[in-house]
């Protein structure tokens, strides 16, 4: 069970077949979900049809809608704020600013080939080639990064799309794995083994005081 606009819903079964993976829904269950729903789903009219099979009560009068570890005032400052921002028109998409990212990491990683192509392996058309497709690759990152938070075009469908081809095809990793992690970063940043992010430790890094007695 989880809470969105003080509703509960009972996505036991739904969470299998939840578009966005079943652990970025049940990272919620028994929470207040609120937030992470109105980040994720940026069509909510029609996502609410579909929760509207899944409804079974309501949170009692007395009972709040926001976790024991967030500060109600907080919370609210942030909510007023996201909406000044969607007012404003600040998630609107550039259409322009994405075209031209996109041409010029398709033209850097052209560059790449053919100027070890023309040149030959010698060092310094080695070294020209490795820095042009360093950089595409690396702007091909931020670039389905963008495209997986469906950022670009306002129907999530095109954004899936472009996003297959700059990572599936031209990076050569699978974009489901990336959206499967990344979504839960989104859902639930820096707590401890719920966020991917922080699944390094105890290889690499463990960081934070809650985290520390955590582990």
């Amino acid at each position: 069970w989880l809470v969105i606009d003080r509703k509960v819903y009972d996505v036991s079964k739904f969470a299998k077949h939840h578009p966005g993976g079943s652990r970025v829904i049940s990272h919620y269950a028994g929470q207040d979900a609120t937030d992470a729903f109105v980040a994720f789903h940026n069509d909510k009219s029609l996502v609410k049809k579909y929760l509207k099979s899944l409804l079974i009560g309501e949170l009692a009068p007395d009972q709040p809608s926001f976790e024991s570890n967030k500060k109600k005032p907080l919370l609210e400052d942030f909510r007023e704020l996201r909406c000044t921002i969607e007012k404003m028109g600040l998630l609107r998409p550039n259409s322009v600013f994405f075209f031209l990212i996109f041409l010029h990491l398709l033209v850097l990683d052209a560059a790449s080939w053919l100027v070890v192509w023309y040149f030959g392996i010698s060092l310094v058309p080695f070294l020209v080639g490795i820095a042009c497709f360093t950089t595409a690759q690396i702007q091909m990152g931020w670039f389905q990064h963008d495209l997986g938070h469906c950022s670009v075009f306002r129907k999530p469908k095109w954004n899936r799309l472009l996003q297959i081809l700059v990572i599936n095809v031209l990076k050569g990793l699978p974009a489901s794995w990336w959206n499967h992690l990344h979504n839960q970063h989104h859902a639930k940043p820096n707590c401890f083994r719920k966020d991917p992010d922080l699944n390094m430790h105890p290889l690499l890094f463990s960081l934070g005081k809650r985290l520390s007695v955590e582990v």
